[in-house]
């Protein structure tokens, strides 16, 4: 136990060393001094694995960023300092640990508000922000499927469903989107009735054929970073007729589902317009108060400029986004170097 207590204290000795060392960082072939940019992190056993890779750690130092794991079983307060807190834990103690952070440490950048993080956290208002913007340009219209939220009793739900108009076949998603494998399931439904066989709350949304292609628009600060990622296949309208019941599915897309390489239809396949995806990113990042996030996005099968918005997530799996070492790490740095400012209201 004594040599485990002198091990810790020597680790907190060389991150308190390094915070105070200058670091030449090699820029169009000069060095210059800068500072580390330290930042502590509280991640998730599973998003420490899939996000917290050597290269990218690696290639951090290279730049004169650090990153440090935070302890939850000390005070935050006592940790650091930091000049980042990136985090993506969900418990309530969390939150209000954090909170407490932010007011006391102004001067540290928490990526992202907790508060702002939580509204992604319910289907019934995370696509709100999208629907209110009613966004349309000379690139397209991007808008959001209609959608009802089933709190209790689904014995209702083909009453509910009859008066609100919606049209079959609908997607059903936990009301909770929280991460967990759970939350990424989803059931399609042909008729009606058999949602009662759904235990609620869940979000019912109008299922959109979109040539069974879906884009993730990753967002990390001002950069964007699009991927096409397979889905679920089109519904014709015999298929319609000929099916009942209802469908489960994992989820909808999964780094193994990659379409990037596939031979697909160019209508189909088309990213949608740059310049859309950044306005649209632009002011999301306003109204929804967040810098990482993404969008999973969907273009209607038989346009080129109707796109709708179907989830969005917060810190998604940035390991599956291409030169996502560079896009971040850059991020950090301009963040960290007090470049970046985020677009106030």
């Amino acid at each position: 136990m004594r040599l485990m207590d002198e091990v810790e204290k020597e680790e907190e000795k060389v991150v308190g060393e390094v915070q105070d060392q200058w670091c030449p960082v090699v820029n169009a072939g000069f060095s210059s001094p800068k500072k580390f940019v330290v930042v502590g992190y509280a991640l998730t056993s599973k998003k420490i694995k899939s996000f917290m890779q050597p290269k990218l750690e690696g290639l951090a130092r290279n730049k004169g960023i650090l990153f440090v794991a935070i302890d939850q079983n000390r005070p935050l307060s006592e940790q650091g300092p930091f000049d980042i807190v990136l985090h993506k834990l969900s418990c309530k103690e969390w939150r209000q640990v954090l909170e407490d952070y932010r007011q006391s440490h102004p001067e540290v950048t928490v990526l992202d508000p907790p508060d702002c993080i939580q509204h992604l956290r319910n289907r019934q208002h995370m696509l709100q922000a999208v629907a209110e913007m009613n966004f349309s340009d000379s690139y397209g219209k991007v808008g959001v499927p209609r959608q009802l939220v089933i709190k209790r009793d689904a014995s209702a739900v083909p009453e509910l469903v009859n008066r609100a108009g919606l049209n079959l076949p609908l997607v059903a998603k936990p009301l909770v989107a929280d991460g967990s494998a759970k939350s990424h399931e989803l059931s399609l439904a042909y008729e009606p009735y058999s949602l009662q066989k759904l235990e609620p709350p869940f979000v019912l949304q109008e299922f959109v054929n979109h040539g069974g292609v879906l884009f993730k628009v990753y967002i990390v600060g001002d950069a964007i970073k699009v991927v096409r990622r397979f889905s679920l296949p089109d519904v014709s309208k015999w298929e319609h007729s000929k099916d009942a019941g209802i469908y489960r599915f994992p989820r909808v897309s999964c780094a193994a589902a990659s379409a990037d390489d596939a031979d697909l239809d160019p209508i189909v396949g088309e990213l949608p317009p740059r310049p859309l995806l950044e306005k649209l990113a632009t002011e999301l990042r306003w109204r929804l108060g967040l810098r990482l996030f993404n969008l999973d996005m969907i273009r209607e099968y038989g346009t080129r400029d109707r796109f709708y918005v179907i989830d969005i997530n917060y810190f998604p799996g940035y390991g599956k986004m291409p030169e996502y070492e560079h896009i971040f790490t850059d991020f950090l740095l301009k963040l960290g170097n007090g470049k970046y400012k985020k677009k106030s209201g």
